[in-house]
């Protein structure tokens, strides 16, 4: 062929070579939008119903009393879902969109509606979990009706969960890539980012619309980054790290102790519930109120943007509510609480090292997030998105000092690590869950 030919055949092959990245592009757009638009009417009902049910048990804390009846509500249902003896939760999430099995639909429903018994009856818990199970569960069940394969199937579980996340906190750059990098840490899916992205921005625009507010926070950083303030924010994280495996060992010794101690699934619940019950009792007896019942949105907001926390041993409390409920089998998720955690924390010790109290209790939401999930790029995305531009490079220094600092520790079992955080053996964390680690 010659110089002629060839480039009259130039254009055709371009065009033959681009046509699956052009195809590609259309329809993980086309199902991002469609994912996102479910997504994010779903969250904002779910927002909305979580929202309801904490302000009707904040007029009337007597409904405390009725958490060991709501925790035999819950039970009820899963065993009416055909789930009798344990509930499935985020740890099944991750794994089903790491391997592309299907997600069963029905678990949308339960979710929400036990997620809703337990801030309404007010259970320490949060909304992020309940929020990737209803994303899995939705783009499961999509990819199933449009019958995707099996790779494309854990793409759209991927694209589901960061919608409902991006609708419920607001936070599409983070959501997308939370959920991209959550279940394999340091193996990104970096396959299905576009949908994940166009997924979390429609369902944030959507949630918008359907007057979910973003959530927010006014944070004063430093306007200068100098070497003392780096040092400050370095020796906080420390902490900060160090009260990750603090949290990480209670939620997951709280679980074990329950099924050795109880090992019927109703009584495990409604005991559970009773002991929350008494915890908070004396703790509004000793003047503590009802602030580490529910999330706790207040205490953080409180914490971020005044400099103020309820209590110097606040953390610990939180900590130790979130264990008892969850661990009982109550629903919600940790995140928010991992947020309270680490916002009174840092609000507590960053005076201590010369820090401003709402931005070290901003710094420490951050480093505790990341110290918990494993997921440094989406915690100092979530940095940005939460508390603006303003000292980022001391919350991505927080952030990288509690990735570290923090170990193999995780909230979910089902999380492989497949980087080394240090000079550990070659291959010996790779392609492990933090479940079979702790097994050693």
């Amino acid at each position: 062929m010659n110089v002629l030919q060839w480039g009259k055949a130039l254009p055709g092959r371009w065009v033959r070579a681009g046509r699956p990245y052009g195809t590609g592009l259309i329809k993980w757009c086309a199902l991002g939008v469609a994912m996102g638009l479910l997504g994010g009417v779903v969250g904002s009902a779910f927002h909305h119903c979580v929202d309801e049910a904490t302000a009707l048990r904040t007029a009337h804390p007597w409904l405390l009393a009725g958490l060991p009846l709501a925790g035999l509500a819950i039970v009820g249902l899963y065993a009416l879902a055909g789930y009798r003896e344990s509930h499935p939760g985020t740890n099944l999430v991750l794994e089903c969109g790491r391997s592309g099995e299907p997600e069963p639909l029905r678990l949308a429903p339960l979710i929400f509606l036990s997620t809703a018994l337990t801030h309404l009856c007010g259970g320490s818990s949060g909304r992020e979990g309940a929020a990737l199970q209803l994303g899995g569960s939705m783009g499961s069940a999509l990819g199933r009706a449009l019958h995707l394969n099996r790779e494309d199937e854990k793409t759209m579980i991927l694209t589901g969960m960061s919608a409902v996340f991006s609708a419920l906190f607001g936070t599409p750059l983070a959501a997308a890539v939370f959920c991209i990098e959550v279940a394999d840490v340091g193996l990104l899916a970096e396959a299905s980012l576009l949908p994940c992205l166009v997924s979390a921005l429609t369902a944030f625009w959507t949630a918008g619309r359907l007057a979910v507010a973003p959530t927010r926070f006014a944070v004063t950083a430093p306007a200068l980054l100098q070497p003392q303030d780096a040092v400050r924010v370095l020796v906080l994280a420390i902490g900060c790290a160090l009260v990750s495996q603090l949290f990480c060992w209670a939620m997951h010794t709280a679980e074990h102790a329950y099924r050795r101690a109880l090992p019927n699934h109703a009584l495990r619940t409604a005991a559970g519930g009773c002991l929350v019950i008494l915890a908070s009792l004396l703790l509004h007896a000793a003047g503590q109120g009802w602030v580490y019942n529910g999330a706790g949105m207040g205490v953080i907001t409180a914490a971020v943007e005044q400099g103020t926390t309820p209590s110097a041993l606040a953390f610990v409390l939180k900590i130790a509510l979130t264990a008892l409920t969850l661990g009982a089998g109550y629903k919600g998720g940790e995140i928010v609480p991992t947020f309270f955690v680490g916002a009174t924390f840092g609000c507590v010790i960053g005076p201590l090292l010369g820090l401003a109290p709402g931005f070290a209790a901003a710094v420490g939401m951050a480093a505790c997030f990341c110290g918990v999930a494993n997921c440094p790029l989406a915690s100092i995305l979530l940095s940005m998105e939460l508390f603006g531009g303003q000292g980022m490079p001391l919350f991505a220094l927080a952030v990288a000092v509690s990735f570290l600092c923090s170990g193999r520790c995780s909230l979910y079992t089902a999380q492989r690590l497949a980087v080394r955080k240090t000079n550990e053996p070659a291959n010996r964390n790779m392609n492990r869950t933090v479940e079979e680690m702790d097994d050693d």
